[in-house]
């Protein structure tokens, strides 16, 4: 595989995963999923984890790996490049699976001190990664284990920080967000 059709296979099958959070800012707000619970005085979560951004996050992510299942031969042929076909597994359990890796890092950020919207780095822009993959392997083994080779891993895991940070940038320039990271 080439480099363009590692960078390809990379971002094609990531996008269901880099959606889910975008939209959970967007679209959240509502009760939050921790019940304003604590933990050795400190909310288990925080009030930016609430059912509806999750909801919203994962539907967003299904509805992008929906598409990409119906746009997949026309866009391979518009770039050259055989992009991999995403199994309904794999569309339902990308997104989850970012949900899932976003609360776990919200809840690592509660136990080590760190309010909401403080920066964690690495795993700020990481955690959604990490809980896509591991839940895409879980659901769509087969599918995972062909389409995510180590160079296209190796793609995601330095791509994605530089997307996340210009993501989050443009979403505070645009007010979405209470700060930049």
């Amino acid at each position: 595989m080439d480099a363009v059709a590692t960078v390809a296979t990379a971002l094609w099958a990531m996008l269901p995963a880099y959606v889910p959070n975008n939209a959970a800012v967007l679209f959240g707000g509502g009760p939050p999923i921790d019940g304003g619970r604590t933990m050795g005085g400190r909310r288990l979560l925080g009030d930016g984890k609430t059912w509806r951004g999750t909801a919203a996050g994962w539907l967003a992510g299904v509805g992008v790996g929906l598409l990409l299942r119906e746009l997949r031969d026309p866009v391979s042929d518009a770039l050259g490049v055989a992009l991999p076909t995403l199994p309904l597994a794999a569309a339902l359990a990308l997104p989850l699976g970012a949900m899932l890796g976003d609360i776990g890092a919200s809840f690592l950020k509660r136990r080590t001190g760190r309010e909401r919207g403080a920066p964690f780095p690495g795993v700020d822009q990481l955690d959604f990664v990490v809980g896509a993959l591991l839940l895409g392997a879980v659901a769509a083994p087969s599918w995972f284990f062909e389409t995510f080779t180590l160079p296209v891993l190796a793609v995601v895991l330095v791509i994605t920080p530089v997307l996340h940070v210009i993501t989050n940038a443009i979403a505070y320039v645009l007010g979405l967000k209470s700060e930049p990271w």
